[in-house]
C-alpha cells in the first residue's frame, strides 16, 4: 500500500475490464487543502497544511506535496512544520468545505439513489441500477470523476469492484487523481499481492500478531489454515478477515445511514486550570453540538464528556437522560453536572462533549408539556442567526464569560473524520 503521499499509486487503463463489478467508493484526494487551493490558486503545487497554527494546533488536512515530507493529519503543526518547515499552514474553513460537499454528494445522488457517505469527503455509491442510463460501473466512474471536475473543480478517486471492502482498498491504491477498477474475477489475485494490514480491521496490533506468525501478505492468510487466523485474531476477528481476504463482503450500500454520536471536543493552547472557562468552553461545545443534532434531525438520549489533563490522562463520564434531547441548554448542564463531579486534581489540556444513543427527533410521543420550550427558542434564534451569519456570529453571554483569557481559547476545532 501507499504510504497516503501517492506513492505506489495503481490507475487502469480506460478499457479495463469491470465485469462483476457494481461498488464505487470515491475519495476526495487532500479534501481540506484542496479546496484551499481551489480557493487561493497561488499555493497550487507547493506543501501545504491546513490546521491550528499556534501552539497545540493539529494538522487537519495536507497537500500530497507535504504528505511526501512525512506530515499526516491528526499530527500535531508543530511536529508537521519540524518536518516540512517550508509548508504554508492556512487555518480550516469548515463551512466552505460542507458547502462543497454537499455539491459533490448532490452529483452522487445526480447518478444514483444508492449513496452512502462515509464522511465529508468520501462515499459508497451502488451503481447496478444505473447501468442501463449511464453505461458500466468503469464508464460511470469515468462520468463521475469529469463531472466533480467540471462543477466544483476539485479532483477526486475511485474504486470500482464487486464489494465495498475491496472499493475502498482501490479508490486508495488509485490516489491522488486517480481511477482502479478491479473485476470480480481480478479479486482474488488483487487481494493476494497486499500486506495483511490493508484489510479492513486489521490495525497495528493485529498485524503485528499475525506478522509473529509467519502471516505478511493477504495471500500468506489465504494459505493458512482459519485456526491459525483466529488463534491471532480472536474468533470473531479472525472469521471477519479470513471472509475478507477472500473477497466474502455481504454489506450492502445503506442509503439511511444514522451516525453513532455526534460530539466537538477542543485542545486548549495553554492547560486550564480555571473551572469558570471550562464550564463556559462546555456550554459552547454544547450548543455546537445540539446544533448538528438539529441539523441532523436527531436527538440524544446519553450525553458524555471527556476530559484530558496535562499529564494526558484522560477520562470519560456519561449520563442518560428521562428523555432524548437536542438542546443546547439541557445538554450544557449534563455536561457540566459531569464535569463539576469530577472534582479536578490538575490543569485540563482538552475538554469535549458527545450526545450517543441517538434516535430521530420524530420518533416517539411528544410530552404534554415541555420543560424545555424556553430554550428551544434560543436556540432557534442562534440557529436563525448561524444560517443568516455563519457559525459563531452568535452566541450566549455565558460562553463569553467574566473574563475570558486568551489563552483559554482553543486551537483546533474538532470536526468528524476528514482523511
Amino acid at each position: 500500500m501507499g504510504r497516503g503521499d501517492g506513492s505506489g499509486r495503481m490507475v487502469s487503463p480506460d478499457d479495463a475490464d469491470d465485469t462483476g463489478t457494481r461498488i464505487l467508493h470515491v475519495d476526495m484526494d487532500a479534501f481540506y487543502a484542496s479546496v484551499e487551493v481551489l480557493d487561493d490558486p497561488s499555493l497550487a503545487g507547493k506543501p501545504l497544511i491546513v490546521g491550528g497554527m499556534e501552539g497545540r494546533g493539529v494538522v487537519s488536512s495536507a497537500s500530497y506535496e507535504a504528505r511526501r515530507y512525512g506530515v499526516r493529519s491528526a499530527m500535531s503543526v508543530q511536529v508537521a512544520l519540524r518536518l516540512c518547515p517550508h509548508a504554508t499552514v492556512v487555518v480550516p474553513h469548515f463551512e466552505r468545505y460542507a458547502a462543497l460537499s454537499r455539491q459533490v454528494m448532490g452529483i452522487f445522488h445526480d447518478i444514483t439513489p444508492l449513496v452512502e457517505p462515509l464522511s465529508i469527503d468520501e462515499a459508497f455509491l451502488d451503481v447496478s441500477g444505473a447501468r442501463r442510463l449511464w453505461g458500466t460501473p468503469g464508464q460511470i466512474a469515468r462520468m463521475l470523476r469529469t463531472r466533480v471536475k467540471a462543477e466544483t473543480g476539485l479532483v477526486c478517486s475511485v474504486g470500482v469492484a464487486a464489494t465495498k471492502h475491496v472499493a475502498k482498498i482501490a479508490s486508495t491504491r488509485a490516489k491522488p487523481d486517480g481511477m482502479l477498477i478491479v473485476s470480480a474475477p481480478d479479486t482474488a489475485s488483487f487481494l493476494a499481492a497486499l500486506p495483511v494490514s490493508a484489510l479492513w480491521g486489521v490495525g497495528p496490533k493485529a498485524a503485528e500478531s499475525l506478522e509473529n506468525r509467519g502471516i505478511r501478505l493477504v495471500a500468506d492468510i489465504l494459505a493458512s489454515p482459519r485456526s491459525v487466523i483466529e488463534r491471532a485474531l480472536g474468533s470473531a476477528g479472525g472469521e471477519r478477515v479470513w471472509q475478507l481476504a477472500h473477497g466474502v463482503d455481504p454489506r450492502s450500500v445503506e442509503t439511511d445511514r444514522v451516525e453513532k454520536s455526534i460530539g466537538h471536543e477542543e485542545t486548549f493552547l495553554h492547560d486550564i486550570a480555571d473551572p469558570t472557562v471550562l464550564r463556559s468552553e462546555l456550554r459552547r461545545l454544547s450548543d455546537r453540538v445540539a446544533a448538528r443534532l438539529r441539523d441532523g434531525g436527531f436527538r440524544a438520549r446519553t450525553i458524555a464528556l471527556k476530559l484530558r489533563y496535562a499529564d494526558f490522562t484522560t477520562l470519560s463520564r456519561a449520563s442518560s437522560l428521562p428523555e432524548p434531547t437536542d438542546v443546547g441548554q439541557r445538554i450544557g448542564d449534563v455536561a457540566i453536572g459531569l464535569f463539576e463531579a469530577l472534582q479536578l486534581t490538575q490543569p485540563v489540556r482538552l475538554i469535549g462533549v458527545r450526545a450517543e444513543k441517538l434516535q430521530h427527533a420524530g420518533g416517539g410521543l411528544m410530552p404534554l408539556w415541555d420543560d424545555d420550550a424556553e430554550w428551544r427558542r434560543v436556540d432557534a434564534a442562534l440557529d436563525d442567526a448561524r444560517e443568516r451569519f455563519g457559525g459563531g456570529a452568535v452566541t450566549r453571554a455565558s460562553v463569553l464569560g467574566p473574563r475570558r483569557d486568551v489563552n483559554a481559547l482553543p486551537t483546533n476545532p474538532r470536526l468528524p473524520r476528514t482523511e
